[in-house]
């Protein structure tokens, strides 16, 4: 333990580096995932159509999908013998990116809509009666919610800087590329380097709780 704090309170360089590499990946995948995410949550939240009771509970559903299983369909289409291929991009940041990115997309759905169906329903009628337009309507929906959006954009960063399956299987564990802190404890771990992994062991605790806490003062501002 106490070589563990040494490494942290010394600065070790690799330490920092995969420190910085997951919360670089992770945010980028969160971000990614954001961009499409809340305008088709806020939308499946504003309209009423046939079968979105259905498509809610599948995205509540997916919210839990196995990190290994999006590694492994991320990774048959990205792989050499895959229909993408081509791009060359299987063990590289794109690629753990791109799987995280996936992996965080139900999230941000699913919990934008969820929270912006405490909306009044007459909201987006009385924009639009104003003169406002669709993407106005969008725009100050997501505004009138925006502890909801800002509560499913950290909580799909939450889910995927603590993930290994993606990371191991896209990413393929590379020093100083894309070694990340989970894929890193898992490797020290397995060697008997237990100090090494327990300073990043620390690192994602505190990562974590910091989430967690801004997730709930968020929600209890909200």
């Amino acid at each position: 333990m106490g070589r563990a704090f040494e490494l942290l309170v010394s600065g070790d360089r690799e330490v920092w580096f995969i420190t910085w590499t997951s919360l670089r990946f992770s945010m980028s995948s969160a971000l990614i995932a954001c961009i499409p995410g809340i305008p088709l949550g806020v939308l499946i939240a504003l309209r009423r159509f046939r079968g979105r009771r259905v498509l809610l509970a599948v995205l509540t559903s997916l919210m839990a999908l196995p990190t290994v299983v999006v590694g492994l369909i991320v990774y048959s289409l990205i792989s050499r013998a895959g229909p993408l291929g081509s791009f060359g991009i299987l063990f590289t940041p794109r690629a753990v990116i791109l799987g995280q990115a996936i992996l965080a997309l139900p999230i941000v759905v699913s919990m934008t809509a969820s929270g912006l169906s405490s909306l009044d329903p007459l909201f987006p009628e009385v924009l639009t009666t104003l003169g406002a337009s669709k993407r106005e309507v969008l725009w100050m929906s997501v505004r009138q919610s925006r502890g909801a959006v800002l509560s499913a954009s950290l909580a799909s960063f939450g889910r995927v800087i603590g993930e290994v399956g993606v990371a191991m299987m896209l990413g393929g564990n590379i020093r100083w590329y894309t070694r990340t802190i989970t894929t890193a404890i898992a490797l020290e771990t397995s060697k008997g380097e237990f100090e090494l992994g327990l300073a990043l062991g620390m690192v994602l605790l505190v990562m974590a709780l910091g989430v967690n806490a801004a997730l709930h003062w968020m929600v209890r501002h909200e």
